[in-house]
């Protein structure tokens, strides 16, 4: 076991924010802390860091045991690259690297007892060196650094301009990369794109230590933990598996307890009558036995009524006027900024009814597509065509059209002038805004909050085509649900952004992906996705032919048979190159590891050139090696 809390407790004024909690985490083991938003997950894991202290119980780390915390929000200073800034958690590594060359060059002076003390000094520190991954240190760095979506060109940037999201995927680089026994992440993917939380799963799946994560991406809980903690009231209860199989668990377990509830309730009802009518009978016995049954029932330990999470938040969307069939056509759409081409001649159509979801990495121009299609932002080349009746309601990421300086009163009176104060009310309680709470100013509304207020306008829109950017950010998993099931329902069309990939799985029809400055079209949701991608970008979106000028889908038959042909000619080199690397990595590994053996060996290592010639060519074949293990990469990616 690697943490241990027991009983603690914490409250502020007279909220209690986790009360008697008590869990475990063991070494290896990858948890999620889940609930609703203010639950207290973050005042946990605050807790369990140092940060807060507990008012009682006892938060323990194993003895000798190392954790690393990753805030929400980092604000990280220096005039430090982002390469130089993860170089420096390895500092460590490169002082023994630094102490192993002059180590070498100290031993072309030495003889006897001092070059012997000198050889196994040196012995000792190289096997820590390997042993901390030294020899691939560049290649671990870069790999993480490419792995959270940062490219080559942007390695030598200041962190001080760098964007708060920026920040924290390098905070969360330096975490990484300091490798602790127990991770605690706190929401970790909210700057990540796909590619790179799909990065981030793998390697917190094989990551050697324990992680406890807060997340609200359930494909990303379903994938990489094995246990659950839910802060449901201040109360912790814990769940084996992964996220979905603690819903279906949490299922189960809130519908017997509504049964239990409800069938005391009738128990109860039931013996308040009996009572009722025995003392109606006003007779000496009757009326002791109606005290009987009265002290029997005072007795009974009550059950508190099941409260379903959200219950009392609804969503219910609905077009006021059908549209045509024909709701968006977009033809020859081009945009880009200075020096940063964003997207070519894309084209395509939706139909009425469609929920279609707009994926790709971070910076290729998904919300600018949004906010041309809005007339927010001018495009280069291209037309967008709006088809008959169609009424667009759009829901922007950054909540611009909200208004900062009103009440959340006024933003929806000011309006919908013809809605009373009641009705107001009303639609803001069902977004979980009540009593006070409606004359909060905007400007000092959480992001969540901002979220739900936006909701509640676009629900009372009526539009039949809505446009949406990031509808899930801020939203805690129970809201998502709702909002899927919203969308689900929903008989108009849905065009969106989003990153997350639970809940584009279970609203989306049809996902159109940006890549390579084009679109590719995959009619399914994401599992369809998943399954085609590799198949359809080679085809539609290769990464040699961006500068392609025509549509694929205008292509002749002859010209899709070359193409296939030169796509199959690629594939075979490529599987030959592959071999090649491979056989060289293997060839190479086996000599390293001969001259690991040589180097454990009293003539070897007591000879001062011998063992300077081995070392030399040790350092040249792993550098060697990482160069072609990233080529394999590369092969593999192709």
């Amino acid at each position: 076991m690697i943490l241990s809390c027991q009983n603690i407790s914490k409250a502020f004024g007279t909220e209690c924010i986790v009360t008697q909690a008590s869990f475990h985490i063991e070494d290896h083991e990858k948890a999620a802390i889940v609930g609703i938003n203010g639950a207290g997950k973050t005042t946990l894991l605050r807790m369990i860091v140092g940060e807060l202290e507990p008012d009682s119980g006892v938060v323990a780390l194993a003895k000798g045991k190392t954790f690393g915390y990753l805030e929400q929000h980092q604000d990280i200073h220096g005039d430090q690259t982002i390469y130089e800034e993860l170089l420096s958690v390895k500092e460590d590594v490169l002082r023994m690297e630094q102490r192993m060359r002059e180590m070498e060059h100290e031993m072309k002076h030495l003889s006897g007892d001092a070059l012997q003390n000198l050889m196994e000094q040196y012995n000792r520190i190289s096997t820590e060196f390997e042993h901390q991954n030294g020899y691939a240190l560049q290649s671990e760095l870069v790999g993480v650094l490419k792995g959270l979506g940062f490219t080559e060109d942007e390695f030598q940037k200041k962190i001080a301009t760098l964007s708060g999201g920026q920040k924290t995927r390098v905070a969360l680089g330096r975490l990484l990369l300091s490798s602790p026994d127990l991770l605690l992440l706190d929401e970790p993917i909210n700057h990540l794109d796909l590619n790179s939380i799909a990065w981030l799963e793998n390697y917190l799946i094989n990551y050697k230590g324990a992680v406890l994560i807060v997340a609200h991406d359930r494909y990303f809980l379903n994938r990489v933990v094995t246990k659950i903690i839910e802060l449901d009231n201040g109360r912790v209860m814990t769940f084996s598996g992964n996220y979905s199989a603690y819903a279906e668990k949490k299922a189960q377990l809130r519908e017997a307890a509504w049964r239990a509830y409800v069938n005391q309730q009738q128990e109860i009802r039931h013996q308040e009558a009996v009572i009722a009518k025995l003392k109606s009978f006003n007779r000496e016995k009757s009326i002791r036995r109606a005290e009987s049954r009265e002290k029997m029932l005072d007795k009974i330990e009550v059950l508190e009524k099941p409260t379903e999470t959200r219950a009392d938040m609804h969503l219910h969307l609905e077009p006021q006027i059908l549209s045509g069939n024909d709701v968006l056509t977009v033809e020859h759409l081009s945009k880009s900024f200075p020096g940063n081409p964003l997207f070519s001649d894309l084209n395509f159509q939706i139909q009425r009814g469609e929920k279609v979801a707009v994926i790709g990495d971070n910076g290729t121009g998904k919300t600018t597509i949004l906010k041309i299609i809005n007339g927010l932002e001018q495009a280069d080349h291209g037309s967008v065509t709006l088809g008959s009746k169609v009424h667009i309601s759009y829901y922007d990421q950054e909540h611009q059209q909200l208004h900062m300086e009103k009440t959340l009163m006024e933003e929806i009176s000011d309006v919908y002038p013809e809605m009373t104060g009641t009705e107001i009310r009303n639609v803001l309680a069902a977004f979980l805004f009540t009593g006070d709470d409606v004359y909060k100013r905007i400007q000092d509304l959480s992001g969540g909050e901002r979220g739900r207020l936006s909701l509640a306008r676009l629900m009372l829109s009526k539009s039949n085509f809505l446009i949406l950017d990031e509808p899930t950010n801020h939203l805690d998993i129970v809201s998502k649900e709702i909002l899927e099931k919203a969308i689900q329902n929903y008989t108009g069309t849905v065009l969106y952004v989003s990153h997350d990939r639970y809940f584009i799985n279970q609203t989306a029809t049809r996902i159109l992906e940006l890549k390579n400055q084009t679109l590719v079209n995959y009619i399914g949701n994401y599992d369809y996705y998943l399954e085609k991608s590799e198949e359809l970008t080679k085809i539609y979106a290769p990464e040699q032919e961006k500068e392609h000028t025509e549509a694929p889908a205008a292509a002749s038959s002859r010209d899709d048979w070359a193409r296939q042909k030169e796509l199959q000619a690629k594939e075979r080199k490529r599987q030959n190159d592959l071999k090649k690397t491979e056989d060289k990595i293997t060839k190479l590994e086996e000599r390293s590891s001969e001259i690991d053996m040589l180097m454990t060996k009293e003539e070897v290592f007591t000879d001062v050139a011998k063992c300077t010639e081995l070392s030399k060519e040790k350092a040249a074949l792993v550098e060697e090696i990482d160069q072609l293990y990233e080529l394999w990469e590369q092969l593999q990616e192709t």
